[in-house]
């Protein structure tokens, strides 16, 4: 087993631990007050929420809250992190820390190359009311449309979301980007 293959193999067995997000070279995730909030109103939607700045235990989070309503054609909220450069090639996934009311929420991706705002690669996860850390591999990111490639590629990332999405409810979320594996 090559030095490289060991790092990457102790940093999957840690990643699932508070604080350790296996991290891949140096790459620091954006703060939750540099994620930006918005909704299915941009394209005249009806859903409505906010995304706020959340402090437990001295960590910072992201807060989503709101009335998701598919009405109009809509049926979003959603709180993103735009990049500044994409993800190193080697990263496997993205690790959040999230609660939640026990509903299912997404994780969405966008990459280069994106031209529509309806294009994106989701990934679904379940935010129970307990903390939780979760691990959502490239793998499990789903296109949004048949001319997507399958599967993200790292680097190409240019934005993450956290996203209440596709069904009429209740949107209450809380999530940290802890980083990448």
């Amino acid at each position: 087993m090559t030095i490289r293959r060991l790092i990457a193999a102790c940093a999957l067995l840690f990643a699932g631990l508070p604080g350790h997000a296996g991290p891949v070279e140096d790459y620091t995730p954006k703060p939750p007050s540099e994620w930006r909030y918005f909704s299915d109103q941009v394209m005249g939607g009806v859903s409505e929420g906010q995304a706020r700045l959340q402090t437990v235990k001295d960590e910072a989070f992201i807060r989503l809250t709101g009335t998701v309503s598919t009405e109009n054609r809509g049926g979003f909220i959603q709180a993103r992190a735009d990049l500044e450069r994409g993800f190193p090639a080697e990263a496997q996934g993205v690790v959040l820390k999230v609660r939640g009311n026990g509903q299912r929420y997404f994780v969405h991706l966008r990459t280069q190359g994106m031209l529509f705002p309806w294009q994106y690669y989701q990934a679904p996860f379940q935010a129970k009311a307990e903390w939780q850390t979760i691990r959502l591999p490239f793998a499990a990111f789903k296109p949004s449309g048949r001319f997507l490639r399958s599967t993200p590629r790292p680097e190409t990332v240019t934005s993450l979301g956290l996203v209440a999405y596709g069904r009429d409810h209740q949107a209450d979320v809380t999530a940290r980007w802890i980083g990448l594996y």
